[in-house]
């Protein structure tokens, strides 16, 4: 059979000759449609650009107030301690948020007023909240021999066993004053295991802001009617918790490749009673959630080596920090001013020194 060239059909030639006329004219159709969804592709990519820029990482953080019944108990009359205790947990609670508080028992024994004190103390626990032990009297683990810290620890158990036990409730939680874990790693190692035989969990922290420098502050400005101070303090201290939550949120990335759950430190002050509420708001614009404190501690960052020692408590972040041979990082600059007026004060800060310039 003979093959018919191309060439000779008629037919077939004059397609060829209009293919890149009606290509062409295709092409010209489809410019609009193209421009269209160029358009819409670029919207799409500042959408999702913008949505990830906005979006709220999925942060968790267990809240925990040491110092209880009040940070300045010793100076202030049992009914004004219960009125602040009232209003720091009547907002905890209508804002649902899990919290475990940290006793230091030798604050309840003023003449006149134990009956009072210990009733404060209870409100924690008719609020739906938990207690834990701080010591009997704040008592630092590098200040006194393991022995001597011992009996304040059991001493600091009494009154606030008894509570719990009334709600079949154990106490579970311990939280070492000024986080002063020991000077030597033997001295800590046994301080340790006298806590697990005594039914504790060590509580850690890897965000504190040091409310309680600008609480003590506050009270004096709180006690003079000095409204001006007081609005100056609430926004530096909000500022700075801002900044350490910050600085710990990339420290944590640094140290141990993401954020854990973490642990806040807080003081039981009518700094927090007045003003925790928008200390809960920093929070949450941070992306955090509120989650109980056992839930925190189920994060396996809580479980990783751990050798700090050293004459000055720090938080666990430091703790993992230097114990991977990294030095310890610090954190934001305190501000000097609110330092000054503490210490004009002469108001109490145990062996911790605040991060100043």
């Amino acid at each position: 059979m003979q093959l018919e060239s191309p060439c000779e059909n008629s037919a077939l030639v004059h397609v060829l000759i209009r293919f890149p006329l009606i290509v062409t004219r295709r092409i010209s159709l489809l410019k609009p449609l193209l421009a269209s969804l160029h358009v819409l592709l670029a919207l799409c990519l500042l959408v999702s650009v913008a949505a990830s820029q906005t979006a709220k990482p999925d942060r968790q953080v267990a809240v925990t107030i040491d110092d209880l019944p009040g940070g300045m108990a010793d100076r202030l009359p049992a009914t004004d301690v219960t009125q602040m205790t009232a209003k720091l947990l009547g907002t905890l609670r209508d804002q649902k948020i899990p919290v475990v508080g940290f006793v230091n028992e030798k604050k309840l024994y003023k003449p006149g007023e134990v009956d009072e004190r210990i009733k404060a103390l209870r409100m924690w626990l008719d609020y739906g909240f938990e207690l834990g032990n701080h010591t009997f009297s704040h008592t630092s683990l590098n200040q006194v021999s393991l022995k001597d810290w011992e009996d304040d620890v059991i001493q600091g158990e009494s009154v606030t066993r008894m509570l719990l036990a009334e709600r079949k409730m154990k106490l579970r939680y311990f939280r070492h004053p000024y986080l002063d874990t020991g000077r030597d790693l033997l001295t800590r190692r046994q301080a340790e295991a006298f806590l697990v035989e005594r039914g504790y969990r060590i509580a850690p922290v890897t965000l504190d802001g040091w409310d309680w420098m600008f609480a003590g502050v506050y009270e004096d400005a709180k006690k003079r009617n000095d409204t001006a101070l007081q609005k100056d303090l609430v926004k530096a201290y909000l500022e700075y918790h801002d900044a350490s939550f910050d600085f710990a949120e990339q420290l944590s990335v640094k140290t141990v490749g993401y954020e854990p759950k973490q642990i806040l430190l807080l003081h039981a002050s009518n700094l927090e009673a007045d003003h925790i509420g928008e200390l809960l708001d920093v929070l949450r614009k941070r992306g955090y959630r509120f989650i109980t404190l056992a839930d925190a501690l189920s994060d396996q960052a809580y479980g990783l080596p751990d050798t700090y020692v050293g004459e000055e408590g720090s938080g666990w972040l430091d703790h993992w920090a230097i114990t991977q041979g990294k030095p310890a990082q610090g954190a934001p600059v305190f501000p000097q001013w609110v330092i000054d007026r503490s210490n004009a004060l002469q108001l109490p800060n145990g062996q911790v020194t605040a991060p100043t310039p």
